[in-house]
């Protein structure tokens, strides 16, 4: 089973533990199959310091898979249909920013994802350059000058390890070189062009920002001296390019955004607050700021108008989760990606006068019932060291003491700062919910946004304190009355699934099955095949997850390919054949293993996709082969 094609193989579904459900109850809902699910459309608005609404105001440029695979639209901001700008059948393609000319755009693409993304032009009239070409480049654009006069771009053309700044002209495309990387992450840049914020990881949990003045020249300098772990991460330069705002936990659990004066180096707080700062942003004058929080897997906005000191009061915006939040030239609207568990991400206008939002997208699939899909709610539990671990349980609808369901605990990818479960429409799991299996998202030890010294709790311990947590998920299940507890399935993505076979291999009576997509499961090759792009980020991973140089006894104890004879219940595995982080080659053998032992294994592999799906009817396929293994094996409960 290694074609994409693999759902036209996939046979009906028994549901042992579901009841027949007919259209006359109302608390049951309508079933959907997953290309239902998958046949909503994805919209992202541009980065951050992208020219997102076209100058001459009527349109918005965003990314969308429309098509089935990502690319480049312009949105009309009357209400009108969606134009293409860009036609890729096969790699994926990202909006990045109109020019100011309003006639050409900016986007990136790698090739069958490898991640080596480059920046492209596409001209007025539909040719397109590469700005960044080169067989083993990896560009990123970085954005505009305050006067539009440059365009910031880096790449790791010179070193793989490093990524450079160059200025283009974007008139003639003639790029310069106008800071050389010593080695860090570069991550910001002012408005006038003069400085750059970089960061130094030490680890997942400590970090440092450094100044380059790119007029005087000299070596980086060190503003966020500190003893012991404490995170720094450069938000912003303010428009007038005087000071940085940058994320820190050195103050508290949680971080908070602060401001640094670049002339007379005093620091004071800007926002604090009981759940991590996620973001914040300035309109291009500076006029308007906004600020947006991960509040327990959920991001919430305030924006405020700096002159009054008053916030914008917004109508007509759904109880959602904010995603992006972009500003026009002119500072009178705002756009706003918004959605949440039962919708797609929507893009909104707002209107910063008068605060009224209007939509100018519907990615749900219009075949799709809103009210037949359910609502994630958080939930926390103890593991068996008494540590509160969070949740969000996905329950059927209709399920009961009387009409008991199966269960899958579900895993995020990760590990450390970025790895979440987060509130959300996920197709995925709203199809399996959909077809009567309750799902427990958990956000074990290790993952962000509940304080830095849960972040912390996994270091080093990874497939061992986490994966108790996963297992104390699992007996939280086996609690709820409308749950069947013969009937529990584990189940991730990347870091995701290397727990859900950890689990199966170190836990194996703790699930009846289980699946893992893209999940490393030899940590000595994982870690020492790290992409050479990461840069600067490796001695971070190595921090938290091991030095295979230093570290291979408790790598491979922790390594679920090395204990495979341990495994004995079916597994389903999913692998893109150009990964570029888990190779092929690694997910080969553990499957190899598997069927040596004679435990019941299906392998699904994509030709053309990387690290996580991007295509479609790959993510379709992918989601068709969780539901049939599942009801082959775990509804049905051989064990």
């Amino acid at each position: 089973m290694i074609a994409r094609r693999f759902a036209l193989l996939v046979i009906a579904v028994v549901f042992g533990f579901t009841p027949t459900l007919t259209a006359a109850q109302d608390s049951i809902p309508r079933r959907y199959s997953a290309a239902q699910f998958y046949q909503t459309t994805t919209y992202k608005l541009p980065r951050g310091a992208s020219l997102a609404i076209a100058p001459d105001g009527r349109s918005v440029l965003a990314s969308s898979d429309r098509s089935g695979t990502f690319n480049a639209y312009a949105l009309p901001l009357d209400g009108g249909t969606a134009r293409a700008l860009t036609d890729s059948a096969t790699n994926a393609t990202y909006a990045d920013s109109w020019f100011p000319d309003g006639k050409r755009l900016l986007y990136t693409a790698d090739t069958g994802g490898n991640e080596l993304s480059h920046v492209f032009v596409r001209e007025a009239d539909g040719q397109v350059r590469d700005l960044t070409p080169g067989e083993k480049v990896k560009a990123i654009v970085a954005g505009w000058s305050g006067d539009r006069r440059s365009l910031w771009v880096l790449t790791n053309a010179r070193d793989e390890s490093s990524f450079d700044l160059y200025a283009v002209d974007p008139e003639t495309y003639a790029r310069r070189m106008i800071y050389r990387n010593p080695g860090m992450g570069l991550l910001a840049v002012s408005p006038d062009g003069r400085w750059v914020a970089l960061v130094k990881q030490t680890s997942n949990a400590d970090s440092d920002i450094y100044l380059a003045d790119l007029v005087s020249g000299g070596a980086p300098k060190l503003i966020t001296d500190h003893e012991g772990n404490v995170s720094h991460t450069p938000f912003a330069f303010t428009p007038d390019s005087k000071a940085l705002i940058y994320a820190t936990d050195a103050h508290g659990e949680f971080i908070q955004a602060w401001r640094h004066d670049i002339e007379g180096g005093a620091d004071e707080v800007v926002v604090a607050a009981d759940w991590d700062v996620s973001d914040l942003g300035f309109s291009r004058s500076g006029r308007y700021r906004y600020v947006t929080l991960n509040a327990d897997g959920r991001t919430t906005l305030d924006v405020i108008d700096t002159r009054t000191g008053r916030a914008v009061t917004m109508r007509g915006l759904p109880a959602g989760n904010v995603e992006d939040v972009r500003f026009d030239e002119e500072e009178r609207r705002m756009l706003l990606a918004v959605s949440s568990d039962t919708s797609p991400t929507d893009i909104y206008v707002v209107d910063l006068a008068g605060g009224a939002a209007t939509r100018l997208t519907r990615a749900l699939n219009p075949e799709i019932r809103e009210s037949d899909l359910v609502e994630a709610k958080p939930v926390r539990f103890r593991a068996p060291d008494g540590v509160e671990i969070p949740a969000l349980v996905y329950r059927p609808k209709g399920a009961s003491e009387g009409r008991k369901v199966p269960a899958l605990v579900w895993i995020h990818g990760g590990p450390g700062i970025g790895g979440q479960s987060r509130r959300g429409y996920l197709p995925l799991l709203q199809h399996l919910v959909n077809h009567g299996y309750a799902v427990l998202a958990v956000n074990n030890r290790g993952s962000d946004g509940y304080g830095k010294t849960f972040l912390a709790l996994d270091d080093r311990r990874h497939g061992e304190d986490d994966l108790d947590d996963v297992v104390a998920a699992a007996d939280w299940l086996r609690r709820q009355p409308w749950v069947e507890p013969r009937a529990i399935a584990v189940a991730g993505g990347s870091y995701g699934g290397y727990l859900a076979t950890a689990a199966m291999a170190f836990r194996p009576t703790a699930f009846q099955a289980g699946i893992s997509a893209y999940g490393p499961t030899n940590w000595l090759r994982t870690l020492t095949d790290v992409p050479a792009w990461w840069g600067s980020e490796r001695q971070s991973i190595y921090a938290e997850m091991g030095d295979p140089a230093t570290d291979a006894e408790r790598l491979r104890r922790t390594s679920p390919y090395f204990h495979a004879g341990s495994i004995r219940r079916p597994m389903l595995i999913l692998q893109g054949a150009k990964d570029p982080r888990v190779l092929k080659t690694e997910s080969d053998a553990m499957v190899a293993a598997l069927k040596a032992n004679a435990v019941p294994v299906e392998y699904v592999v994509f030709s053309d996709e990387g690290h996580g799906f991007r295509r479609r009817e790959n993510r379709i396929a992918a989601s068709e082969a969780y539901l049939g293994f599942l009801g082959r094996f775990l509804a049905n409960n051989p064990h």
